[in-house]
């Protein structure tokens, strides 16, 4: 760790693994529940757990992405961060505020907290994934505003790298697409049209500036490939991804009153997404391949080289599977959709959280990396984890396309619920899946408790 400042990362961090843990606890409640479908009601109903899962999903992403930037700006700009104060203090009031709203949730009815936290003064609040009572918005706003000023600052009065402008860029336009969350017109159709501008603009347009800035730092760090190779990668591979994923939005507007050329614009952009994810993982082998020196940290390497396989595969393959309109006809709405989602968020955003704290947390204790034995025991989380992903992903692309044969397609088409019962085993598998990774991920956090012999060579430069 090159400057002290860099240490405000490590709150960040373990707020965004402890959030991590609570978000699959309540993704195996919430898989239990498909099956025993009164579990814990009525003290957690499905609508709440689920509410708190993809809730705590964002969130965890959110202070990874914080701790990340606290990071690598000061590193990259080659000077302490503006003020360390002002992290802390905002570490603090997202954390509190994000922990009163899953209070919330799990504690009033949600009817009763938009009453209670002014939803009538300016309505927000009931869309998924920004479910977030309005004084949480505002919270996040202001959170976000600070956080930008300060690596903004530090970026401005430092050295410019082509890492720390991709990373600011994504982060800017990570806060300023959030602002449609205020916006919740009457009209449905234009409710949806507006809210994707959050959702997809988010995971498919600045989150991926953000990711290739993370994993180009890393790779930069591990492999000591010339930074001009790395950086002429990291253009190529966010121009693809802002030319077909902001066009590429046109994907969700296929079936709620938009335009007709949407059906074209759509298909043919959303065709062409999983382009830069694929460029991401030539890139990751490639600098790996290419590396100057063999780093210590070698599960950092294996998180990073995991990133690029497993994004192309959740974000670009089982996209693509069912983003073209005549195909999305039939497959909107099903489990397909949750496959897709599960292994994309996985892969591109879950990984590059868990590569840049590999890397980092060590060097933020004062050495390389972790000892050999916690490296092993790292190394075997993550392949529980990614195998335990891809099962879940195959099962619930099994489940999807049953259920699109049995509930739309069939001669005699089943109701939703019929076909639910049809596809059970399906969820009791995904359920057994989730276990396992859940147990990847207690691994990972035993990981960085594990001693053992020093794992670095004193020689090597950080």
């Amino acid at each position: 760790m090159q400057y002290k400042s860099q240490a405000v990362a490590k709150p960040y961090f373990i707020a965004a693994i402890a959030l991590f843990v609570g978000q699959i606890l309540f993704g195996l409640i919430m898989g239990l529940q498909y099956l025993i479908g009164d579990f814990l009601f009525p003290l957690i109903p499905f609508n709440v757990a689920r509410m708190v899962h993809t809730n705590l999903l964002i969130v965890w992403l959110l202070f990874g992405f914080m701790g990340a930037a606290y990071y690598l700006i000061p590193e990259e700009s080659e000077r302490e961060l503006h003020s360390p104060k002002l992290a802390m203090l905002m570490f603090w009031v997202f954390l509190v505020a994000g922990a009163l709203t899953v209070v919330g949730y799990l504690a009033v009815p949600y009817a009763s907290l938009a009453r209670l936290t002014g939803n009538d003064l300016l309505e927000t609040m009931g869309r998924e994934f920004l479910e977030q009572p309005l004084p949480t918005k505002v919270g996040i706003v202001i959170v976000a505003l600070v956080f930008l000023f300060n690596i903004s600052m530090t970026v401005l009065r430092g050295r410019k790298t082509s890492i720390s402008l991709v990373m600011l860029a994504g982060l800017w336009g990570l806060a300023i697409f959030f602002l449609f969350s205020f916006y919740n017109p009457s009209n449905l159709v234009k409710d949806k049209f507006y809210w994707w501008w959050v959702v997809h603009l988010w995971v498919e347009g600045v989150w991926e500036l953000i990711l290739g800035a993370m994993l180009a730092f890393v790779l930069i760090k591990v492999t000591g490939v010339d930074r001009e190779v790395i950086e002429k990668w990291l253009y190529s591979i966010i121009a693809m991804s802002l030319i077909t994923g902001i066009i590429g939005t046109g994907h969700h507007y296929f079936w709620i009153g938009a335009p007709e050329y949407w059906q074209w614009w759509g298909s043919i952009f959303s065709a062409l997404e999983p382009i830069p994810f694929f460029m991401m993982t030539v890139f990751a082998f490639n600098m790996v391949n290419r590396r100057r020196r063999d780093h210590p940290n070698r599960a950092a390497v294996l998180w990073a080289l995991g990133t690029g396989v497993m994004a192309f595969l959740g974000a670009g393959v089982w996209g693509f599977l069912h983003t073209l309109s005549p195909v999305n006809y039939y497959t909107h709405g099903t489990q397909i959709t949750a496959a897709h989602g599960h292994m994309a968020f996985y892969g591109a955003y879950a990984m590059v959280v868990m590569t840049m704290i590999s890397y980092t947390m060590p060097l933020m204790h004062g050495r390389q990396a972790n000892s050999n034995k916690a490296q092993v025991v790292e190394m075997w989380s993550f392949w529980l984890m990614t195998v335990s992903m891809v099962f879940i992903t195959l099962f619930l692309t099994a489940a999807g396309v049953l259920q699109v044969w049995l509930q739309r397609v069939a001669t005699a088409p089943l109701s939703f619920m019929a076909t639910q019962d049809q596809i059970a085993i399906f969820y009791w598998l995904r359920l057994a899946s989730g276990v396992v990774f859940m147990i990847g991920l207690g691994l990972y956090i035993f990981s960085f408790f594990v001693s053992g012999d020093k794992a670095e060579n004193p020689s090597q430069a950080s």
